[in-house]
């Protein structure tokens, strides 16, 4: 284990051990000392890059939110007509529902703390917002809002069903909700 200068990955070591963390036991188990054991740094590590569990918390889930913004980008900014726009649309709600649990959990964790805390409520707003200028490269602001609800439900109920609704289901409800947009 590399110490001081000689470690310039540490942060972003610890920002992955949190959510990795976050993804397996929550973030009631977040502390400074389970964080540092899963990163492999030492505990004062935390400190020194972080000013507290809540800061590691928002810039922990921002970067989640970075992640799930690049997998709006990827899958939007490939679309060209309003076809193209709506099948995107479409493979983004089944690669989001369809995609490792990690991500699900994590989106769920930060809700709750949303829900609870205007600071993370911030935070996703900031998310939501991004996901929706996206969305407006291809529909009008009042659509891709009404998507943006429809992704990010669709994708909840596909992953939780037991019997997941097909594609053609979700390509109709998208289209549906497209229609004159």
């Amino acid at each position: 284990m590399a110490t001081g200068r000689t470690d310039p990955q540490r942060r972003e070591r610890i920002l992955a051990a949190t959510l990795d963390h976050i993804a397996d036991e929550g973030v009631v188990g977040v502390s400074h000392r389970r964080i540092a054991a899963r990163a492999e740094v030492p505990l004062g590590s935390m400190t020194y890059h972080f000013s507290g569990i809540d800061d590691l918390l928002r810039e922990a889930f921002t970067r989640f939110a970075d992640q799930i913004v690049a997998v709006f980008e990827q899958h939007l900014g490939r679309a060209g007509t309003p076809e193209e726009a709506r099948e995107a649309v479409t493979d983004l709600i089944h690669v989001l529902s369809e995609g490792p649990r990690r991500e699900l959990v994590l989106t769920q964790e930060l809700y709750t703390l949303a829900a609870r805390r205007d600071e993370y409520r911030e935070l996703t707003h900031a998310w939501m917002n991004r996901s929706r200028r996206l969305l407006e490269q291809h529909f009008d602001p009042d659509t891709a809002r009404r998507l943006d609800a429809l992704i990010e439900g669709l994708t909840l109920h596909r992953a939780l069903d037991t019997e997941p609704s097909s594609r053609e289901l979700t390509r109709q409800a998208v289209e549906r909700m497209t229609s004159g947009a």
